[in-house]
């Protein structure tokens, strides 16, 4: 069981972050991708940092490349994508397996806290997001589909 604060993961720039860095915020754990349709996403993403950053929420992102080749970059030409293309300012870290043996331990709680579409554990596609709460629980998975727009409120009603 446990929460997200019992994980750590490389940071885009390789250093070892503790998870519980963030106790006590709301968090929105995405898998992205720079090269697949749901990548420009990421400004969605960007706007729902700004807009409730100080209420003590972050998006952390986890670039994937196990869904068609669709983050083939390594972490530095991630970070300059992300930058560049959408001005990034929320944490992003260094590439991951979200599904299969090689899976992030962080991942393998995401998935088993919050099943999919049907109770599948899998993650189907890169922007798959999972809410989670200040004690650190997962609160909804919702699916690539879902924009940073649609789940604005689920935010809100967190953070306030």
């Amino acid at each position: 069981m446990g929460t997200i604060n019992d994980f750590s993961a490389k940071d885009i720039d390789g250093r070892e972050v503790s998870l519980a860095d963030y106790r006590g915020r709301v968090l929105l754990v995405v898998n992205t991708a720079s090269k697949c349709g749901f990548t420009p996403q990421y400004k969605g993403l960007e706007e729902l940092q700004h807009k409730f950053r100080d209420k003590g929420f972050d998006v952390l992102g986890f670039p994937c490349d196990q869904f068609g080749h669709q983050e083939p970059g390594d972490e530095a030409e991630i970070k300059n994508f992300c930058t560049l293309n959408y001005d990034v300012s929320f944490p992003l870290f260094s590439k991951i397996d979200v599904n299969g043996p090689h899976a992030h331990p962080l991942y393998q709680w995401l998935k088993g806290e919050k099943a999919g579409f049907l109770g599948t554990e899998a993650i189907k596609w890169n922007f798959t997001k999972f809410l989670i709460d200040r004690n650190g629980a997962v609160v909804k998975r919702y699916a690539p589909t879902e924009t940073p727009a649609k789940i604005e409120k689920d935010i809100a009603a967190l953070v306030d």
